[in-house]
């Protein structure tokens, strides 16, 4: 499977310049294709294929007076560039003809100077490579100080340099791995239910504490946001206050990805199979509880889990978002009514008594246990599809208690 490694950088002055003229040339061939295709379209011509738009914007440029200045970066950047572009078309294409699922795609705008975010990116055409020393040389830039943490497990098939909003540099590496990484079998399974109390909640009774990392930060984000708004526009001051702000919410950033890393890795080190119920995130997004859902970042935790789910040789599932895990009954299957927020525990009439999150927890567990039985089958309760009575959980089975709650918020 491709991986994609992430380093931090520290380019010299001189080579910070050299990125910024690379930065702002794939810009204007992204933008100069854009526009081209654009002005192809309102004229009622015919799509421009991608070796047309690579020879008049990048070739034919090259010898005009205005784009000459193209050729004081590597080739190769200008080429990935319109690839993004055609990417772009492409997704967007493919979105409106119902081929691609989710969301739908809008089509790609013009990129402007004043993104705070920046990227380039060097394929092995650019004969890019990480010398003996520990310095990564890259055309036209020279060798760039890399900070190594890890070492790849593979010779890098292409690389990025990105530089965010906080004027950090990064080198991002695609790996492709072909070894088994597989992680010697276990005997749980887990369903795992998110929430903003308790970020997760386990089938076997283990809650983690939301760490509110932006609600920490509040207090200070909302100082260096004050000082910004005092800062006259298009001052050095102004600049220099926009780069705080961007390094305070970096920091939250930071810290919040570093900290979901440890708790899905150790969730896949324990468990063979995990659960999650796929949440709407976007619609969360727009009700009163916006700030802490985003500020939770499931979608991210999720995708986490997905990826070294497969990377790891475990399993992993998502129940459909309509499945009535909180009212459903664990012990007999009865689907209650509509429950507030507020509800935090309840009693079913069959007798047995629950807590709210760990009995979502647990039925999300038994869906996904049965859905990826049934390969395929709705994910329903007990009543509806006959598949439900064939999950094998039994909620009063023991499942000891583990140290995911061990794992430290800071």
């Amino acid at each position: 499977m491709q991986l994609r490694y992430q380093f931090r950088v520290y380019p010299t002055p001189g080579q910070q310049i050299d990125l910024a003229r690379a930065f702002g040339c794939a810009r204007v061939v992204f933008n100069d294709g854009l526009r081209l295709r654009q002005q192809a379209h309102e004229a009622g011509e015919k799509y421009i294929s991608d070796g047309e738009l690579s020879r008049r914007l990048i070739t034919q440029a090259k010898l005009t007076p205005q784009r000459a200045w193209l050729s004081e970066v590597s080739a190769v950047v200008l080429q990935q560039a319109l690839a993004d572009l055609n990417t772009a078309y492409r997704n967007f294409f493919a979105s409106i003809t119902g081929k691609r699922k989710g969301r739908k795609v809008a089509p790609p705008r013009f990129r402007s100077r004043k993104d705070n975010r920046q990227a380039i990116r060097f394929t092995k055409n650019s004969r890019f490579r990480v010398l003996d020393n520990g310095r990564l040389r890259l055309p036209k830039i020279g060798d760039l100080q890399v900070r190594w943490s890890r070492t790849l497990p593979s010779d890098p098939s292409s690389v990025a340099i990105i530089r965010d909003a906080a004027g950090r540099y990064f080198a991002s590496f695609v790996v492709q791995t072909t070894e088994d990484e597989s992680l010697p079998p276990v005997a749980f399974e887990v369903g795992i239910d998110l929430g903003l109390t308790h970020f997760a909640v386990m089938s076997d009774g283990t809650k983690v504490a939301a760490p509110k990392f932006l609600r920490r930060a509040a207090r200070k984000l909302k100082r260096l946001q004050q000082d910004l708004s005092r800062k006259q526009r298009g001052s050095q001051n102004r600049k220099k206050a926009v780069v705080k702000v961007a390094r305070a919410h970096a920091r939250v950033a930071d810290t919040r990805r570093d900290w979901q890393h440890k708790l899905s890795t150790t969730l896949i080190r324990e468990n063979q199979a995990i659960y999650v119920e796929d949440l709407c995130v976007v619609g969360l997004g727009r009700t009163r509880l916006a700030k802490s859902v985003h500020d939770a970042g499931w979608t991210s935790f999720t995708g986490m889990l997905e990826y070294k789910a497969a990377r790891y040789g475990r399993a992993f599932g998502r129940v459909d978002r309509f499945f009535p895990s909180t009212r459903m009954c664990s012990a007999c299957g009865r689907i209650n009514e509509k429950m507030a927020l507020n509800v935090r525990a309840w009693d079913c009439p069959c007798g047995a008594a629950h807590d709210r999150d760990v009995n979502a927890a647990i039925n999300v567990r038994a869906a996904g246990q049965a859905d990826l039985n049934a390969r395929g089958a709705h994910v329903r309760p007990g009543l509806i599809p006959a598949a439900r009575n064939e999950a094998g959980t039994h909620p009063d089975a023991a499942c000891p208690t583990r140290s995911v709650a061990g794992i430290s918020v800071l």
